[in-house]
């Protein structure tokens, strides 16, 4: 398992693979910068994700990955990639990424999404996919940033209903 420290000054981050032991803090983080940026049932969005609470099951499957983010030993972030369901053998697909208010500006989570297109790329993709909504403006950003295009329609079988961005890298 590959895990690696930021230092600063004040603050000591960890990116590790997730394990099992982390479930539950990663589903809450999740939920709770899903509801800060709005994106809950009650304004409308479908929030009920049976995978939500079993991460690292999930993704100890074959070509799956997910990493969190420790800042002073406390899960405050992570992100994934996975086979992209119902496509060509050759996608993947980007997930779960998401990240404490305390994380953002530190640049994890372009160095995470590298890393999970590189471990992607090494388990024979070659593209990755990823749905989002327009209201995270500075998710899209930095997904133009790392050279995903727009493309006029979903891909696969994700069962993401309340996601209208739909972005394909060439890995």
């Amino acid at each position: 398992m590959t895990t690696a420290v930021i230092n600063s000054t004040e603050q000591d981050v960890v990116v590790r693979r997730i394990t099992c032991d982390d479930n539950a803090d990663i589903a809450r983080v999740i939920r709770t910068v899903s509801a800060e940026f709005g994106l809950t049932a009650d304004k409308g969005y479908t929030v009920a994700d049976p995978n939500l609470d079993v991460l690292c099951e999930m993704y100890s499957r074959p070509r799956h990955a997910y990493w969190v983010v420790e800042l002073n030993g406390e899960i405050a972030g992570g992100g994934g990639v996975a086979p992209l369901v119902g496509a060509d053998d050759d996608i993947c697909e980007l997930q779960k990424m998401y990240f404490m208010s305390s994380l953002r500006g530190k640049g994890l989570a372009k160095r995470l999404a590298i890393q999970a297109m590189a471990h992607a790329k090494g388990q024979g993709f070659t593209r990755c996919y990823l749905e989002t909504t327009a209201s995270l403006t500075q998710a899209i950003a930095l997904y133009e940033h790392l050279g995903f295009e727009h493309i006029d329609g979903a891909l696969g079988s994700t069962g993401h209903v309340d996601c209208e961005v739909t972005m394909l890298k060439t890995l």
